[in-house]
């Protein structure tokens, strides 16, 4: 199984460049996630990234920092809501309202078949996309203080039996189930 810190990037916020160190459990008990900004458009202020990945391309369940799992089946769930309930960006989790959601997509193995987007092409995730609305954001986003999409929200944590011979999901890490609808499940730009 490979490690979230496999897939992202972890800058220092005060030092770009710098490798970040791996975090430890957040006390508060809000799950936070980054993923690099993949393309944005300059001229009309459009960045897309995956928010969340939950399967490698190839079937690898992630491991996230805190060594938490996300079902494909919860990602999903929750990508819905945020659309349904929030549907923009804020800066940093400080301040909203700098961004609106423009495109969302959970990539399940059942979608991508749906469409003819042949097996191991993408990673089963949460594809954004979203207009920045402030213009001193979107500055940051192009000079890249802000390179990726950051997530934070809170979810029931269940452990799972480690020593089952499986590579299913349910028999690995800890498992995040019944993702927690709140305020802190916005995105940032």
């Amino acid at each position: 199984m490979r490690k979230f810190l496999d897939l992202v990037e972890k800058r220092l916020p005060d030092a770009p460049g710098k490798q970040a160190e791996t975090p430890e459990a957040p006390a508060d008990g809000v799950l936070k996630s980054r993923f690099k900004i993949m393309k944005s458009d300059d001229e009309k202020m459009l960045a897309f990234g995956w928010a969340s990945v939950s399967m490698r391309v190839g079937g690898e369940v992630i491991e996230d920092w805190q060594g938490d799992i996300i079902e494909p089946a919860e990602l999903e769930a929750a990508a819905y809501e945020y659309v349904r309930l929030y549907g923009e960006g804020g800066e940093m989790h400080e301040r909203g309202g700098v961004a609106v959601l423009v495109e969302s997509v959970v990539f399940t193995e059942e979608k991508m078949e749906a469409m003819a987007i042949p097996a191991g092409t993408l990673p089963v995730g949460w594809w954004i996309g979203f207009k920045v609305l402030d213009k001193e954001v979107w500055e940051k986003v192009k000079d890249g203080t802000y390179p990726m999409f950051s997530i934070e929200g809170e979810a029931e944590r269940v452990e799972v039996d480690e020593k089952k011979e499986s590579t299913a999901p349910e028999n690995q890490g800890r498992l995040l189930k019944r993702v927690i609808d709140s305020e802190a499940n916005r995105s940032m730009v």
